[in-house]
C-alpha cells in the first residue's frame, strides 16, 4: 500500500499526500495568525489604494475621466482573471505555500514601485493645476513604471487571494478527525470577519490617510502594510503543513476537449461497456447533452489502461466518464453565469468624481472621503445578509412553506431588480447635481464644490448593497446546486472569473459610449468636466441595460426548467458520487 492510502487523515484537501512523520508538529491553529495577518494586510493595501485611484490617475498622468476609467476596470479585470491562474499553478505545479510566497513578494513590490510614483516628480507629470484641469498628458516611461506597478500588484492579488483560505485549511486538515470540524469552523470564521474588518479598514482609514495627507503617506502607509504581509507569512514557514500539488480541475477539463477533439471521428457507442468508467464512480454511461464531449471517454485502445489500478496511463488519449459529465456540469451553468456580468452597473469610479465637486461635510470640519463611498454599500450587506438569514428566512419558512427561503434564482433576480433601482437613482441624483452646478454658474469648473450635499449619493450605495446582499450569494449558490460536490471548490473561481468578465464589460461599454457620444465634435456623455456631460444619461443607459438583462434573466430561467434545488435537497444524503448533473432541457 502506497503512502497516500495509509491513512485518510493524511490527506490534504487538494488531493496530494504528506508523510506523517515530516509534518508532525506541524500545521495548527497557532498557524492561523500568519496566514490571516498575510491575507488581511494584502487586502487592506491593495483595497484601499484603489478608490482614490481614478483622482490619481487624472492628476498626476493627465488622463481624462473615461481613460482612467478603462485603467481601472481593466486593472481590476487582471486581478480576478490572475486568481484563476494562481490557483491553477498551486494545484498543479508550485503548491499553495510558494505560490503565497510570490504573490506577497509581487505585491509589496508592485505597491512600493506605486509609492515610488507619488515620491518621484519626475514619474508623473508635474502640470496638473487643478482637479481634472490643465494637465499634460504623461509619457511613455512614466505610464510604463504606473502599469508595471499595477500590474505586480494584480499578480499578487491573484496569487495570494485564491490560495490563503485554503492554505489555512491546510493546516488544519492533517488533525484528528474528533477535532477537525471545530478547528475549520473556528478557522472559517475568523477568516471572513478578519477580512470583513481588512475591507472597512482598507475602505476608510487608507482613503482618509489619501485625501488628508497626501499620496506620498497614502501610499507609503499600504506598502508598509505589504511588507508586514510578506514578512509574517514568511515567519511561519518552518510550522506550516506545505501540501504539495495535485492535480488541477483545468487540467481535467482541458484533457476532455483534447481527447474530444482527437476522437471526433469516432461514433457514440451504444453499449455502457464502450465507456470508461473509474471503478469506485457510480457513472456508467454519459448523459445524452453536449454528446460531443462523449467522446473523449471512449475507450479506443483498452491498452491506455495499463496501470495496476486500472487508471488511465494517458490522460490525453483517454478520459472517464466523470470528467467528462464535470465539464458538462460547468458548462451547464454558464447561461446563468453570463446574467451576472451585468454587475458592471456597480462600476463606482464615476461616483469618486461626483463626490469631490459636493459638498462633503457631515459635521463640523470633517468632510467624508470621496473615495469611502463603497463604505456604505459594505456596511449595507452586512445588515442586510444576517437580517435576511435571521428574520427573513423564518418568516419565509412560516408564511410561504419555504424553509430555505427564496431559491438561489430568486435571490438572482431580486438582486438585479435592486441593481436596475440604484442605476435609476444614480440617474436622479446626478441631473439634481448637474442642474445645480449649472446654475451656480459652474458648468466650466468641474473642480469647483456646489452646494448640493454629498449624501444624496448615499441612496444609490444602499440599494447597490441589497443588490451585493442578495445576486452575488444567489449565484455562488447557483453554482454550488448544479456542479457537484467533488468541484465545489470550482464554484468559487467560476464566481471570480465572472468578476473579470464584469470589468471587461465595463471597459467596453465605457469606449462604446465615449466614441459614439463624442460622434460630430459634440460633447461626450463621459466629458472629463461632468458638468458639462451627460453622466446622468449614461446611468439611464445603465438602467434600461439593467432592465433588458433582468429579462434575458428570466428566459434564462425558463430554459433551465422549474427549479431543481429541491431535488438537490432529495438526494442530499446521497455519496459525493451520486450526484445530479443538470441538464438543459431540449426541443
Amino acid at each position: 500500500m502506497d503512502s497516500c492510502g495509509a491513512a485518510n487523515e493524511n490527506v490534504l484537501e487538494n488531493g496530494s499526500c504528506s508523510s506523517s512523520e515530516s509534518e508532525k508538529g506541524k500545521g495548527g491553529l497557532r498557524t492561523m495568525p500568519f496566514i490571516i495577518v498575510n491575507e488581511c494586510l494584502e487586502k487592506v493595501a491593495s483595497y484601499g489604494i484603489m478608490p482614490n485611484m481614478i483622482v490619481y490617475l487624472m492628476n498626476g498622468y493627465g488622463m481624462g475621466i473615461v481613460e482612467g476609467t478603462k485603467v481601472m476596470t481593466t486593472w481590476s479585470a487582471m486581478s480576478n482573471g490572475f486568481s484563476i491562474f494562481g490557483a491553477f499553478l498551486s494545484d498543479s505545479y508550485f503548491g499553495r505555500f510558494l505560490v503565497i510566497s510570490i504573490g506577497s513578494f509581487s505585491s509589496l513590490l508592485g505597491l512600493t514601485i506605486l509609492w515610488l510614483t507619488a515620491m518621484i516628480p519626475e514619474l508623473r507629470t508635474s502640470s496638473c493645476q487643478s482637479f481634472m484641469l490643465d494637465c499634460s498628458s504623461a509619457t511613455a516611461i512614466q505610464l510604463a513604471v504606473l502599469f508595471i506597478s499595477m500590474g505586480l500588484i494584480s499578480i499578487g492579488a491573484g496569487c495570494i487571494r485564491p490560495c490563503s483560505i485554503a492554505f489555512g485549511a491546510d493546516q488544519l486538515t492533517i488533525r484528528e478527525k474528533s477535532n477537525n470540524g471545530r478547528l475549520l469552523d473556528s478557522f472559517f470564521n475568523w477568516y471572513y470577519t478578519s477580512v470583513a474588518l481588512s475591507t472597512v479598514i482598507s475602505l476608510s482609514v487608507i482613503v482618509y490617510i489619501q485625501e488628508n495627507l497626501g499620496w506620498k503617506i497614502g501610499f507609503g502607509v499600504p506598502a508598509a502594510l505589504m511588507f508586514i504581509s510578506a514578512l509574517s507569512f514568511l515567519l511561519g514557514s518552518p510550522i506550516y503543513v506545505k501540501a504539495k500539488p495535485g492535480h488541477s480541475l483545468l487540467t481535467s477539463f482541458l484533457q476532455v476537449v483534447v481527447v474530444a477533439i482527437k476522437n471526433r471521428k469516432l461514433c457514440l457507442p451504444h453499449t455502457f461497456d464502450q465507456y470508461y468508467q473509474e471503478c469506485d464512480s457510480a457513472l456508467v454511461v454519459p448523459t445524452d447533452s453536449l454528446r460531443c464531449l462523449n467522446k473523449a471517454c471512449i475507450i479506443r485502445n483498452p491498452e491506455t489502461l495499463s496501470n495496476p489500478d486500472e487508471s488511465v496511463l494517458d490522460p490525453w488519449s483517454q478520459c472517464t466518464v466523470r470528467q467528462v459529465e464535470s465539464l458538462k456540469s460547468l458548462l451547464r451553468v454558464l447561461p446563468m453565469w453570463s446574467t451576472g456580468i451585468f454587475m458592471v452597473a456597480t462600476q463606482t469610479t464615476f461616483s469618486t468624481v461626483q463626490a469631490n465637486t459636493m459638498d462633503r461635510t457631515l459635521f463640523g470640519t470633517f468632510k467624508m472621503p470621496a473615495g469611502s463611498f463603497n463604505l456604505v454599500m459594505v456596511i449595507t450587506v452586512s445588515i442586510i445578509i444576517p437580517t435576511y438569514d435571521r428574520v427573513m428566512v423564518p418568516l419565509l419558512a412560516k408564511y410561504t412553506g419555504m424553509p430555505r427561503g427564496f431559491t438561489c434564482r430568486s435571490r438572482i433576480g431580486i438582486g438585479l431588480l435592486f441593481i436596475c433601482a440604484s442605476k435609476a437613482t444614480s440617474a436622479l441624483v446626478e441631473t439634481m447635481r448637474r442642474n445645480a452646478a449649472i446654475e451656480e454658474g459652474f458648468e466650466e469648473q468641474p473642480n469647483a464644490v456646489i452646494h448640493m450635499s454629498v449624501l444624496w449619493l448615499v441612496p444609490e450605495f444602499v440599494l447597490l448593497g441589497f443588490a451585493e446582499g442578495f445576486n452575488p450569494v444567489g449565484q455562488i449558490e447557483f453554482f454550488y446546486t448544479y456542479i457537484p460536490k467533488s468541484m465545489s471548490s470550482f464554484a468559487m473561481a467560476i464566481f471570480t472569473l465572472q468578476l473579470a468578465a464584469v470589468d471587461i464589460f465595463g471597459n467596453l461599454l465605457v469606449s462604446i459610449v465615449d466614441k459614439v457620444t463624442s460622434v460630430g465634435g459634440n460633447e461626450s456623455w463621459l466629458s472629463t468636466n461632468i458638468n458639462k456631460g451627460h453622466l446622468n444619461y449614461y446611468y439611464a443607459l445603465l438602467t434600461c441595460l439593467g432592465i433588458l438583462n433582468y429579462f434575458y434573466f428570466l428566459a434564462i430561467c425558463w430554459a433551465y426548467g422549474p427549479a431543481q434545488e429541491k431535488k438537490l435537497e432529495a438526494s442530499a444524503h446521497k455519496e459525493e458520487e451520486q450526484f445530479d448533473y443538470m441538464e438543459l432541457p431540449t426541443s
